[in-house]
C-alpha cells in the first residue's frame, strides 16, 4: 500500500512547534483523535534509537491502546522519522515558511484494519490538534 500523507500550516515558529510536538508534557495536551479519548502517559527519548510510547484511552475507560516505535532519524528542528513497534514507518517534517509559520507533514504506512479514509481522517485530527495547542504552546 501507499504512504498515506497530511500535512497542516501553524502560525507558531518552527522551534516551538518542535517543542511542543517532542515534549512529552505537550504530547499529553493534543494527541487525541476526538474529544472523548486522552493521552495519559506519554515518554520520549528523542535521539536515533531512542523509543517512545504513549497511552491513548477512551475517557470513559471503555477502550484504549499503546502507541510506540523508535527513531531512526533526528534533524532538530526539521525532521523526524521512526518506525512503530508493528514496523511501520513515519516521516514527520517541519518546513519554516516565515518566523511565525510552520508547516508540518506527516507521511506514514497505512495499517490493514481501518480504511485509508479513516486512518487519514485519524491522523488529520491529530494533527489539527498539534496545530491549536501549538498556537498557545509556551516552552
Amino acid at each position: 500500500m501507499e504512504p498515506i500523507q497530511i500535512q497542516t500550516l501553524v502560525n507558531t515558529p518552527i522551534s516551538t512547534v518542535w517543542q511542543c510536538w517532542t515534549t512529552p508534557e505537550h504530547i499529553l495536551k493534543w494527541n487525541q483523535a476526538s474529544d472523548d479519548w486522552h493521552t495519559t502517559q506519554a515518554e520520549n527519548d528523542l535521539r536515533v534509537g531512542g523509543s517512545f510510547s504513549s497511552r491513548m484511552e477512551a475517557k470513559d475507560g471503555s477502550a484504549g491502546f499503546d502507541f510506540g516505535g523508535t527513531y531512526d532519524e533526528v534533524v532538530e528542528p526539521e525532521l523526524i522519522a521512526y518506525h512503530m513497534d508493528d514496523d511501520r514507518k513515519v516521516r514527520v517534517e517541519f518546513k519554516k515558511i516565515s518566523e511565525n509559520e510552520t508547516e508540518v507533514i506527516e507521511t506514514f504506512d497505512p495499517e490493514t484494519e481501518n480504511s485509508i479514509d479513516t486512518q487519514r481522517q485519524g491522523w488529520q485530527t491529530i494533527l489539527e490538534n498539534f496545530k491549536k495547542h501549538a498556537k498557545s504552546c509556551t516552552i
